[in-house]
């Protein structure tokens, strides 16, 4: 079944890459309906059984590649299915032929590099999937081939390039440092000193610029304002994620054992509270409905960051839980929602040809699905009860209370109120009646209802918090025995 997550979109890819004509597009039906299902039942087992690890090849440890599912890996997994699936759907019903031909061998094959990133338990096979991810996710970025598009996907690929070669760095000193390449075996071999410290430093410096944080954050807005409405979904709700799930791997898993997370963490804690200030702040000016969301995007990628200084300074203190429930909760649910408002923005665009907010007016009455859908998404970003948002930012205030950090506080309360700021100013040039009517097009149904439903579930996730929360307390990354690890 694990296999199956990867061989499964690396075939439709290579299939739609030699598909004629319209059968290129059947290709990401099948992915959207096999993927989903695959990932369902990988979670179920984890589940009820627990974290499970595999050997590639039936070759043991420490020589062989593994993959290592537990409960945080079929999170991220599941919700990379569901975005996956639906972004597809709307896909094939956005692009014209010419576009699509490019469109799903990039897509799929770095749908492929997602499942693969968050099964991988070897350093080195992340770097690889990792790059893989990458140069599908820059390539992706220009499809459009405007002048515009081509410029934010040089950026990107540049600023992408170096952070893999700095980690591709880290990877190399922890190799020499404990002369094996297995995440999960290697903190029992680091002795804390110089060379582990540069391969801390290195490998986190390289996944923060691939996942945004400010003030690497330069290459987001304009790779994402510029690309395809899909695309930006994709770039959004997927593939900061994968950066962030490895990250997030690394700093719990191997380094955290030898101490050098204290004061890195507090270092990324007040990154993310100035991503989740500076990036609200610039939403709220934007002209352009893109740039608003991807302006969010950096805003939101920094609560992800809160984490940190709650989960690492004290791993086992009572309030880590919440925190590490909080931060993956945050990344759910932004995934949803962002992908909700990137393919509601491309709904507009293809209505009204502009996506610049003053020429939205009176679209609620003319794109009512739309406008609702804007709203919805919007609750999320807001973190307003029951959504999925309110489940993030409620976990990591209880965390923040509890232990007695106050002062990270200032994100949640005022990113907050900033979100708000930007989300209703859209909402209410939606709702002001303009003095003449522009002409719009008919979107079609379909792809007014895809947003729709990730809107929906980026609310409904609220009420399912139970679950979610078992499965990250019960399988948390720091309890795995690995049988003949350390």
């Amino acid at each position: 079944m694990e296999s199956l997550l990867v061989l499964v979109p690396l075939a439709a890819a290579m299939g739609s890459f030699l598909a004629p004509g319209r059968g290129i597009a059947s290709w990401g039906f099948l992915t959207s309906l096999v993927i989903p299902a695959l990932a369902t039942g990988l979670a179920l087992d984890v589940y009820h059984h627990g974290a499970r690890r595999i050997s590639l090849g039936s070759w043991a440890e420490p020589l062989g590649i593994h993959l290592h599912m537990d409960g945080l890996s079929v999170i991220f997994l599941l919700m990379t299915a569901l975005v996956g699936a639906l972004v597809s759907i709307y896909s094939a019903f956005f692009f014209d032929r010419q576009s699509a031909r490019h469109f799903w061998p990039l897509w799929l094959l770095m749908w492929a590099g997602l499942n693969s990133l968050f099964m991988v338990s070897d350093v080195f096979n992340a770097y690889v999937v990792l790059e893989l991810v990458t140069i599908c996710a820059a390539a992706l970025a220009v499809l459009s081939g405007k002048t515009e598009s081509l410029q934010a996907g040089l950026r990107y690929l540049l600023v992408a390039m170096a952070g893999s070669l700095a980690f591709l760095m880290g990877v190399g000193f922890l190799y020499a440092e404990t002369g094996m390449l297995d995440m999960f075996m290697q903190s029992g071999g680091l002795q804390g000193g110089p060379v582990t410290a540069a391969a801390f430093g290195l490998m986190t410096a390289g996944l923060i610029m691939k996942s945004a944080l400010l003030p690497f954050h330069f290459w987001l807005p304009p790779a994402h304002g510029e690309a395809p409405a899909p695309v930006s979904a994709l770039l959004s709700a997927l593939v900061i994620k994968g950066s962030f799930f490895l990250l997030l791997r690394l700093w719990v898993g191997v380094f955290e054992p030898v101490g050098l997370t204290y004061h890195g963490a507090y270092v990324l804690g007040c990154l993310g509270v100035l991503a989740v200030l500076w990036g609200s702040y610039q939403a709220l000016i934007q002209a352009r409905l893109k740039l608003i969301i991807a302006y969010s995007s950096v805003a939101q990628v920094g609560y992800l960051f809160l984490m940190f200084p709650l989960l690492c300074t004290v791993p086992e203190a009572p309030w880590a839980e919440k925190a590490w429930a909080g931060g993956t909760y945050q990344a759910i649910s932004h995934g949803l929602a962002k992908a909700a408002l990137f393919l509601a923005a491309g709904n507009l665009i293809l209505s009204t040809g502009t996506d610049r907010i003053h020429y939205m007016k009176n679209i609620a009455s003319r794109l009512p699905m739309t406008t609702f859908t804007l709203g919805l998404a919007g609750i999320s970003l807001m973190g307003l009860p029951p959504s999925g948002g309110f489940v993030a930012k409620w976990m990591f205030m209880q965390a923040i209370l509890e232990s007695g950090q106050w002062w990270w506080a200032v994100a949640p309360v005022l990113g907050g109120l900033l979100t708000a700021g930007y989300v209703f100013r859209i909402l209410g040039h939606a709702f002001l009646l303009a003095e003449k009517e522009a002409r719009m097009l008919p979107v079609p149904f379909v792809l007014e209802k895809i947003p729709l439903i990730l809107a929906l579930c980026s609310i409904l996730i609220g009420f399912r918090a139970e679950e979610v929360i078992f499965m990250l307390q019960e399988h948390m990354l720091w309890t795995v025995e690995l049988e003949g690890g350390p």
